[in-house]
């Protein structure tokens, strides 16, 4: 069986996040990169598959040479090959169509990414990568079970869980559940220096013009003041009167 993992670059949870250019870009200047946590999840079942039915485990990435560490990391966790398409990722679909033409080209059974990535939530790119290959979908994934060329997939469903069985090939949009927290690797020292020396292919980028630009971002609105009280009645008027939330 061979697997693709989606890997999307995207800053920590604890950077300072600002924006450039009238607020229409994104700062990029002492920001720390990880692998997007969603997509984590889905290569760390991805080495499960490895380890317990010898599937094969290619990452890849829609990015400049600056996201080329975070698919190292991927590869130093157990992945076998790694793939950059060099061109920035601008918007949805045109990252989902640089990933179809690879997943046509590569003949992938599964294709793993997350539900969606921590950065710009468009939760968007792995059904669009089933459309344009003409793959089965499953999307808030969070068990999933191959079996010869039928993949048992349970997903979240509002209000409860639902158990969907699909043929291979199959694009999975995965999620925490899919693994838990307390199964994700952290690279050892012999996967880091092993990691230096698995292929990592950069292809060139295909046609695909973005179909949706931003306009501009906007950061929540900072904390107001806090106020202390000192008895319940206080409290209580305070929520009634100001907050009018009783």
């Amino acid at each position: 069986m061979k697997i693709l993992v989606c890997i999307s670059h995207v800053p920590d949870t604890t950077s300072k996040i600002n924006f450039t250019d009238n607020d229409t870009k994104f700062d990029t200047n002492g920001v720390q990169f990880v692998i997007n946590p969603n997509d984590e999840f889905g290569l760390t079942r991805a080495m499960w598959f490895k380890e317990k039915q010898g599937a094969s485990v290619h990452v890849i990435n829609v990015g400049g040479a600056e996201t080329e560490p975070t698919l190292r990391k991927a590869l130093a966790i157990g992945a076998d090959e790694a793939i950059r398409i060099d061109t920035e990722a601008t918007d949805g679909f045109s990252v989902a169509k640089q990933l179809a033409n690879v997943v046509k080209e590569g003949g992938y059974d599964l294709v793993l990414g997350g539900r969606e990535s921590i950065d710009y939530n468009g939760g968007m790119v792995p059904g669009m990568i089933a459309q344009l290959t003409g793959a089965n979908f499953v999307n808030t994934c969070i068990g999933l079970e191959i079996e010869g060329d039928t993949a048992t997939a349970i997903r979240e469903i509002d209000g409860g869980k639902e158990t969907v069985k699909a043929k291979l090939p199959l694009v999975v949009g995965g999620q925490k559940g899919i693994v838990e927290e307390s199964d994700l690797r952290i690279p050892n020292m012999r996967g880091i220096m092993q990691a230096r020396k698995k292929p990592l292919t950069v292809k060139d980028a295909v046609d695909a013009n973005a179909e949706t630009q931003t306009a501009q971002f906007e950061k929540p609105a900072p904390k107001g003041d806090i106020k202390l009280v000192e008895t319940v009645d206080e409290l209580v008027d305070l929520l009634h009167n100001e907050a009018k939330v009783i």
